[in-house]
């Protein structure tokens, strides 16, 4: 029940953190504006720093450090072993003809990296500092590597029925559900292979990244998403093998 509890409240205080973190610019900047987005993803982040705070201090009462916040220059390996197997998936959806080519202006790459910083703060960041922060941290006290390693990536794959995709049929649904299961193990792999939060972070923010540099459209989105579970789980298991199962043990990571 414990462990049931620490997935519940954390998928609470996720959609908290999107509701309540994006709420002001919603409110007060319209569609039109460039700066809805970014100070939106701002708010979010702000909003998940916030709460994890309060729930590790008064129901968890785990420390901090436990998040594991040194080397912040791990988020840029991180971004790469996110990033790879989204391109290998795009370019093999591409050469089987599950995707299409979209010719697209030059100019649109312009808004690239303030979609890549939206995209940190409104995603990657908060979501991995709830599920492989605050939610591996608390689970490596009471439960074995494997099984924090299942529960964080399922309870995070799950969680993305809601989200909005190109998937429109149930067996795309379900597929997307799939491969977003496999995202929360190759980030819960770099958690583990990092010791800390960022690898985390950047596997996360690189996967985001690595979709919008191509510009694709599905033709036959199940064959995408099954390659990219694919080639998400292979990234996932690399990071694996040079694991620091310190990181799991319930001690503060480095």
């Amino acid at each position: 029940m414990r462990t049931l509890w620490a997935v519940l409240l954390v998928v609470v205080v996720m959609f908290a953190q999107i509701f309540i973190g994006s709420t002001l610019a919603l409110l007060l900047l319209d569609q039109a504006n460039p700066l809805r987005e970014p100070l939106g993803a701002v708010g979010v982040t702000l909003t998940a720093l916030l709460l994890v705070h309060l729930v590790r201090r008064f129901l968890d009462r785990r420390p901090w450090s436990a998040l594991g916040w040194r080397n912040p220059s791990h988020v840029l390996l991180g971004v790469l072993a996110g990033a790879v197997p989204v391109l290998v998936a795009s370019g093999l959806s591409l050469a089987v003809g599950a995707s299409t080519w979209v010719p697209v202006d030059a100019s649109a790459y312009v808004w690239l990296p303030l979609a890549a910083v939206v995209v940190l703060l409104g995603q990657a960041f908060p979501e991995e500092l709830l599920w492989r922060g605050h939610l591996v941290d608390t689970l490596s006290v009471r439960l074995s590597p494997r099984a924090v390693v299942i529960i964080s990536s399922a309870g995070f794959g799950v969680l993305h029925i809601f989200s909005q995709s190109p998937a429109s049929t149930l067996v795309e649904k379900l597929l997307y559900v799939v491969m977003a299961v496999a995202l929360g193990f190759a980030c819960t792999a770099a958690r583990i292979r990092g010791g800390g939060l960022w690898m985390a972070v950047g596997v996360h923010w690189g996967f985001h990244l690595g979709m919008r540099l191509l510009p694709l459209q599905p033709a036959h989105f199940s064959v995408t998403l099954v390659l990219l579970t694919i080639t998400l789980t292979l990234a996932g298991a690399v990071l694996l093998r040079g694991r620091r199962e310190p990181a799991l043990a319930g001690r503060p990571a480095e």
